[in-house]
């Protein structure tokens, strides 16, 4: 897995999780400086997988995330589709936000798309893996423009690569205005793949890339502290 200079890769052992897998980890800092975490593997194989970057930073009231797909050829998306629609089906950038150290079980899921649709709901996955049997739901955040979230799209196919700038309300996390700084979260980033040809078919990529092609298994997700 590659990370960027700004990030490193640490041991849970010690922390809630009590396990010894390993993760990456960021410090983020407030803006406009910024963190930066950066992949190009796959789900679950490891193998090379288009760059992915997202550069992090932190307001008084807005987790600051700006996702750059890179090797991008498809720019695949439903111009149908709408606000919470299943844009997952296609080709998006994903956020999965935890404020806690722990493997969590209630998690914010945010995705975007090339066309600037985006994806808000928070998972509950009481069994952290989304095991069989198990309950597995979301609720979605229905109106994130007047919450506070905001995303802007633009897309650069000479250079093959999109890039979206999204705020996300702290106050979803209890977060008051100006206390984030020393907060301590559980994040994973991801990205997918298709086009006409391959759809529904998809390649997943990670940051913190799962062993099974699922992206909903929480002690996976990276360590970020706001710096």
């Amino acid at each position: 897995m590659r990370v960027s200079a700004a990030a490193a890769v640490v041991p849970l052992v010690g922390l809630a999780t009590a396990t010894s897998l390993r993760v990456p980890s960021v410090d983020v800092p407030a803006c406009p400086r910024r963190g930066t975490i950066k992949y190009s593997k796959s789900v679950p194989d490891l193998t090379d997988f288009p760059r992915t970057q997202v550069d992090l930073c932190y307001t008084d009231t807005s987790i600051s995330l700006t996702f750059t797909a890179l090797d991008e050829t498809n720019f695949y998306f439903n111009a149908s589709q709408g606000t919470n629609d299943d844009i997952w089906e296609y080709e998006v950038m994903e956020a999965f936000i935890y404020k806690g150290t722990e493997d969590p079980q209630t998690y914010l899921e945010f995705e975007i798309n090339p066309n600037n649709v985006t994806y808000q709901a928070f998972v509950y996955n009481p069994s952290k893996d989304r095991a069989d049997g198990a309950p597995f739901d979301h609720f979605f955040v229905s109106d994130p423009a007047t919450d506070g979230f905001s995303a802007t799209t633009k897309l650069d196919k000479r250079a093959k690569s999109w890039t979206s700038r999204t705020l996300i309300p702290l106050a979803l996390f209890n977060v008051d205005n100006g206390r984030a700084k020393g907060t301590n979260w559980r994040m994973n980033f991801f990205r997918t793949i298709t086009s006409p040809s391959t759809y529904p078919d998809q390649q997943l990529g990670a940051w913190s890339p799962p062993n099974k092609a699922s992206f909903h298994i929480s002690k996976y997700f990276g360590h970020v502290r706001f710096v």
